[in-house]
């Protein structure tokens, strides 16, 4: 009896030390198991979430190993890693604007998921524009500026005072355009490449200040003579003053009287004077426009 229960003990060992053996070695293959599977690349954040082209973008998760790439749609960018956790890279220069499907890949050839991202067009860069002052008359190319800086596209498109105007892209830094028949004063002009992605405004100045560039003798007659003035911004309705005497214009001398102003266009006055002796003398000539601008003080000398 003691002999069988000896037996018995014995056999029951056995069995226990076979199942110890049994459950180490399975602890170790599933050891092995997990030792031998990839860990997996998680991208918990993305900053900025879009960015224009250049822009340094930073990602943070697990799981990036010592060396990884970044792919935009099929564009490989490497990263530079850090601790494997934080993968740091730049947007190209020449990236086209648009949406990116956004996935880590390590050089082990394991990739994470992928995330949209957003390129943001390059913001442009108005630097000056050429002229800055135009006159209120000017005509044809005489009306033409051009905006220079950088960053600009075939979508790129102008602005001058708030609303899109038509405009050439000569170059990525420069935009020629015409200045529209506004009122004189300050005018805004801007440049943008999308419509949340403005350049800084700079200021165009319109003048509507008269200016006499020139005074000669025209046509003589019996009784009276020519005096023409030549400048700019000259206004139907500008007026002429002669040693304080107004002619022409709102509130002057009649067209009926003697003295007469003639407009011809906005660079040319006729002043018809009537002298009342052929001796020269010396007398005092200015342009005033309707709202009171007026142009510096010329001395004439002539009969």
């Amino acid at each position: 009896m003691l002999l069988t229960s000896l037996r018995t003990l014995i056999i029951i060992f056995c069995f226990c030390l076979a199942g110890i053996a049994v459950a180490a070695e399975n602890s170790v293959r599933v050891k092995n198991e997990r030792a031998s599977k990839p860990v997996p690349v998680t991208v918990l954040s993305i900053n900025p979430a879009q960015a224009e082209p250049g822009a340094k973008v930073m990602l943070s998760g697990n799981g990036f190993g010592e060396s990884a790439s970044v792919f935009l749609g099929s564009i490989e960018i490497p990263a530079r890693i850090t601790g494997t956790r934080l993968a740091e890279f730049n947007l190209p220069l020449k990236l086209e604007a648009g949406l990116y499907a956004l996935y880590l890949k390590r050089s082990d050839g394991t990739t994470g998921r992928s995330y949209n991202f957003t390129v943001l067009p390059l913001r442009p860069v108005l630097s000056s524009l050429q002229p800055s002052r135009i006159n209120s008359c000017a005509i044809g190319k005489e009306r033409e500026v051009i905006a220079s800086g950088s960053n600009f596209g075939g979508s790129s498109m102008l602005f001058f005072n708030g609303a899109a105007i038509t405009s050439t892209l000569v170059s990525p830094q420069s935009i020629s355009f015409v200045v529209p028949t506004v009122p004189g004063g300050l005018h805004q002009v801007l440049v943008k490449n999308a419509p949340e992605n403005g350049s800084v405004p700079l200021t165009l100045v319109v003048e509507t200040r008269p200016e006499i560039g020139q005074v000669t003798v025209g046509n003589e007659r019996v009784n009276l003579y020519e005096l023409i003035i030549t400048g700019r911004n000259f206004n139907q309705n500008s007026s002429l003053y002669v040693d304080g005497v107004q002619i022409g214009g709102r509130g002057g001398q009649d067209m009926s009287e003697r003295e007469k102003l003639i407009y011809v266009d906005c660079t040319k006055l006729i002043y018809q004077r009537h002298p009342y002796s052929p001796v020269n003398k010396d007398f005092r000539l200015q342009v005033v426009n309707p709202g009171g601008e007026g142009s510096q003080i010329v001395t004439v000398t002539a009969p």
